[in-house]
Parts: C-alpha cells; structure tokens; sequence
C-alpha cells in the first residue's frame, strides 16, 4: 500500500466546491499537505514556490489559462520535476479538448466525476510506475541523456511491464546524443513488432531529418491507416511535401491535423503561413485568428501571428479597398501587438510598416508616407537588426512603400549579415539586381569556406587567418565573426595574450545586433561566456 502522508499535492479547479471535494479525499488517503489554485496563473505561482509530488489539475478553468497552457509553462520554464505526476481532469469530452489534453501528454487524464476509490487506484498506479522508472527520471532531472539510456535499457530488461515506457525515454536520449544509427534500430524493431503512434511518429521523422522523405511520407500514411487520429502524423506529411514545394498539399496536410486537433497554437501558425503562401487568404485569416486567441494565456504567444493576422486581412482585399470590418480588426490586432510588446523597437518598426500598408490600402497615402518614412528612420537606430526571413519581408514592404533607398540599405545589412546562406541570397536576389550588394561578399564567403577546411583539418592558425580575411571584409557577418571568435579563442586557451582577447571581443560586439531567434544565437552567447571567464 502506497503512503501519501509526505506526498505533497496541488489540486487546481475553478470551482471550490470540487477543491474542497477533491482535498476531502485526499485527506481520507492520509494526505497532509495539499495546496488548492482556483486558475492557472495561480498554479503556476504556487508551483514557483513550492515542489509538488502530484497535481490533479482542472482542464478548463474558464477565463485565462487552461490545463494544456500551464502545463506547457510548466514544463518551458522548468517548474515541474520528471518525477511528478500531472493529471488532466476535466467533465468534458469534446474531440478538440480532448486532443488538446492529449498532445501535451499529462501523465493520466481523469474524467468527473469520480469517487476516492477510482481516485487512489489511478494514483496508486502512477506512483507505482514513477518509483519504478526512478533512476530514469533522477537522470532526466540533470539533463544526464547518457545516464537515461543505461537506466532505460536496464529497467526494460528488469521490468518488461513498463517497457513502453522506458522505450520512449530511450528513444528520445538517443536522438538528444545523436546516436542516429541506434535510434534507428529501437524504432524500427518496435515499429515491426507492435506498432505503437508514437513509435510510428518518431520513426518516420527520424527519416525525414535525415532526408530519406520517400520512406518518411510512406511511413506516416501507413500509420494514418492504423491510427487516423494522431495530428502528428498529418504535420509529418505536410513538412515533407512543403520540403518538396508543394505547398498546396501541406495546406491539405494541415487542413487534416486541424480538424483533429484545432487547439494548437503550433499548428495553426502553421496552417496561416501556409495558406499565406498560396494566396488563400481566407484561410490565412482564419488560421492566424485562432493562433492569436490561442496564444493569448499560452506561454508560446508569438508576435508573427498578429502580424501575419494584419497582413492576412489586408491581402484579402485585392485590388479593392479595405472594409470598415476588416479595418476594425486590423486596427485592434496591432494595437494589441503594439501594447503587449512595447519595449520592443523591431516590432514597433514592423507594425508601423503593416499599418503603412493598410493606410496606402484605403486611399490614405500621405498619412502611409509619413508612418513609412519613420518606420525607415527607426531602423537606422536599432540595437538588434531582424532575421534574415523578416529583413526580405521588411525591405519588400519598404520598397511597395516607396522607401526605395531604405529597402535596398536593408537588404545591404542581410547580405553581409546572412550572406553565407544562398536560400538569404537568393531571397535577397529576388528583390534587387545591385551588384553592389549581390556579389559584396563573393570572396569573403570563400575565404570562410577554406577556412572551415583548415579548422576540420586541424591546421588552426591557418584557418585563425582565413576567417580573419572573410571577416575583416564583412565584419557584421554572422558566420565570420563567430568562427573568427572561436579561433581565437581557441589560441588564448593555450597561451592568454591581451590583444588576441581584444580582437575575439571585437568581433562579438560586431555581431551583437543578431537577433534571439537566430539558429546561431546559442553558439554566440556561449562564446561570450568563454571569453568573460578568460
């Protein structure tokens, strides 16, 4: 018999009535210490203080976050342990909560009304299993991938009853290590043996991030005919064939997945660039609407949904002019944006830049100048410059803005900051024939290109002068600064020299207007760190 007694519990429902109901069975199975929230934001600030053993947490809490957004929150910030357990429950059984519930993999879903008795057996069953997989979860606790795959491997051999289990930890270590051959072989002998979803998903995306999509595409539609109710397998097929450049049939793909499970936010940001790609405005609307109200208590709420959302609604227009009710919602959705991200200059620059284009829309074309030219002059003053993605969209509106000099200045800035990637370049060579900022840094991609030869090849003061030469010829390149940095400090971990640290700071302050959400912004804050300890 399991004792509850030091067990710490959260109970989480919008209704007193139920906290107390559920604390009065908790206290028949010798709880002692149990904490109640009446909403999300509640939950979230008890579980910042305190650690919890359980928590039994009410799906829908009314207005403000539900039981998916906290636990989505909870695990993006860190404040859940792999060894407590979360339980879904919720009175309802609608296919889209349901799903919703479903795809952020609680550790139990439990459905009202209940008795103390089926309470404590569904329990009894998860403490059981979590004490059982423990040193699985004490490794994921530290991050320790290495340790999860030895105490996987040994708790399947030792515990066959929670094999599922531990195949999934295992898996997803051996992807974390990429330990790719590995992988392959647990996935493919679970797959031919009993076809689980979530071995069948991992499977095929496995093969679709190391590019073998036609065994990829294969494998998601034969699971589709075992388990046509997995969204994940319809987001597999609608990333291989936007990967292929069709960009209709990922629409479809997605279409598939929403009707499934219309509740996440990923999903539908998805679904709205997609559609927006392929000039389905209506759609586009649609999709980018429900991300921005999903995203409203969602820790993922991501500003491009309310910008694609204002540009989808103008776009719909056409050659026409804009609607009264089109205008509302425009209105309302920057200003929304605009309130909840005010401490940000880039997207204060891109709101003013969408709510340029919808001014010139309505036949309010001074009015779109001056908001346009401002916009231009903000971005001369910015600390951060955009994504390479963002930048070819802002230098296009710019351009259809009549701000001509200011769009090329843009594009100037992407070539040399993101000029080494040819799908930028080919971006930016689609918006402008300049062979000033086409073929700036043809040379200097050269030399970044020996230069990685001579670093693989360990030949490192070699390579210290190759990246030297490409950086010092477009010294706000992303990719040069970093691999000059990383030179250096290579050379001052064997001998410090004051000048070498001097340079290697230089070249980080060079690129210090990099974006967050650049792939390269990790490596970038990691030399930082090496070099202040140096």
């Amino acid at each position: 018999m399991i004792d509850y007694s030091k067990k710490r519990f959260l109970v989480v429902d919008d209704f007193s009535d139920f906290r107390s109901s559920v604390t009065g069975m908790l206290r028949q199975m010798a709880v002692q210490n149990v904490d109640t929230a009446a909403n999300g934001d509640e939950a979230l600030a008890q579980c910042r203080r305190n650690a919890y053993d359980i928590i039994l947490h009410d799906y829908n809490l009314g207005a403000g976050k539900n039981g998916q957004q906290v636990l989505e929150e909870l695990h993006h910030a860190k404040l859940i342990s792999p060894h407590c357990i979360f339980v879904m429950v919720t009175a309802e059984s609608s296919q889209a909560m349901v799903m919703a519930a479903l795809e952020c993999e609680p550790d139990a879903y439990l459905t009202k009304p209940f008795n103390r008795a089926s309470l404590q057996q569904r329990l009894d069953k998860l403490v059981e299993r979590k004490n059982a997989l423990k040193p699985i979860l004490d490794a994921l606790e530290k991050n320790d991938q290495q340790t999860v795959v030895t105490a996987s491997e040994k708790a399947m051999a030792a515990l066959p009853r929670f094999a599922p289990q531990c195949q999934r930890y295992l898996a997803t270590a051996l992807e974390s290590l990429g330990k790719h051959a590995e992988l392959e072989k647990l996935l493919e002998g679970l797959v031919n043996d009993r076809p689980m979803p979530w071995a069948l998903v991992a499977l095929a995306d496995h093969w679709q991030r190391i590019g073998q999509l036609d065994k990829a595409e294969a494998l998601y539609n034969k699971a589709i005919g075992l388990f046509p109710m997995v969204p994940a397998l319809y987001d597999g097929l609608a990333a291989i064939a936007a990967a292929q450049g069709d960009t209709a049939k990922a629409q479809e793909y997605l279409q598939q997945g929403i009707r499934i499970s219309p509740n996440s936010l990923s999903r539908q940001a998805e679904l709205g660039k997609l559609a927006q790609a392929n000039d389905n405005h209506e759609q586009a609307i649609r999709a980018f609407r429900q991300a921005v109200e999903l995203g409203r208590n969602s820790v993922f709420r991501d500003p491009e949904n309310h910008l694609a959302l204002a540009t989808s609604l103008t776009d719909q227009a056409g050659d026409s002019s804009l609607n009264s009710r089109a205008l509302v919602e425009i209105r309302q959705t920057l200003g929304e944006l605009n309130k909840t991200w005010k401490d940000d200059p880039v997207l204060a620059v891109r709101s003013d830049l969408t709510q340029a284009r919808t001014l010139a829309k309505t036949g309010q074309t001074d009015e779109a100048n001056r908001l346009a030219q401002a916009a231009a002059e903000k971005i001369t003053t910015l600390d951060k410059f955009f994504s390479a993605e963002t930048a070819l969209v802002v230098a296009a509106q710019l351009r259809n803005l009549g701000q001509d000099k200011q769009a090329d200045e843009v594009l100037s800035t992407c070539a040399e900051m993101y000029g080494d990637d040819p799908k930028v370049m080919a971006g930016v060579a689609s918006q402008t024939q300049d062979p000033a900022i086409l073929s700036a840094g043809a040379q200097a991609q050269t030399w970044n290109r020996e230069g990685i030869r001579c670093y693989q090849k360990k030949q490192f003061p070699e390579a210290l002068e190759l990246f030297r030469k490409a950086w010092n010829s477009q010294p706000r390149n992303v990719s040069f600064a970093l691999n000059t940095a990383q030179s250096l400090l290579r050379l001052l971990a064997a001998q410090p020299d004051a000048s070498l640290k001097e340079e290697c700071l230089q070249c980080l302050q060079q690129v210090r207007s990099m974006p967050e959400s650049d792939h390269r912004y990790e490596r970038y804050q990691k030399l930082c760190a090496t070099v202040d300890k140096l």
